[in-house]
């Protein structure tokens, strides 16, 4: 049902929308909610109004419809324990760059010419 390119746009419509709801962003928050009102400084984000931070989340959505990759849902649609490094930053010289670009954005300018 999903094959063809109604699956490829799918994704690239998740990730055109997406956001990165990391601690970077919670601190954000509450820096606007202090700026607003003053007298909220040194309070709990419960007491701002704000929801509880507990990881960091990828949001979007999907035909209107809101959805939150954790990684917790990663962890569990791979079926792998939480272990691992992590290097902050895209590979440029990953072999999957030309098919992403032509896949995901029908972009050719990545591809090297002959």
């Amino acid at each position: 049902m999903l094959s063809g390119p109604t699956y490829e746009n799918l994704i690239k419509h998740f990730w055109v929308r997406a956001e990165i709801y990391d601690f970077h962003a919670v601190k954000m928050e509450e820096h606007e909610k202090v700026l607003i009102d003053p007298s909220m400084e040194g309070k709990t984000r419960e007491q701002l109004g704000l929801e509880p931070f507990t990881c960091t989340e990828i949001c979007s959505s999907i035909m209107g419809i809101p959805v939150t990759i954790t990684e917790e849902n990663i962890i569990r649609g791979i079926r792998r324990e939480v272990e691992g490094s992590y290097e902050e930053g895209p590979d440029k010289t990953s072999p999957w760059n030309e098919v992403v670009n032509i896949i995901m954005f029908n972009n050719t300018r990545c591809l090297r010419r002959s």
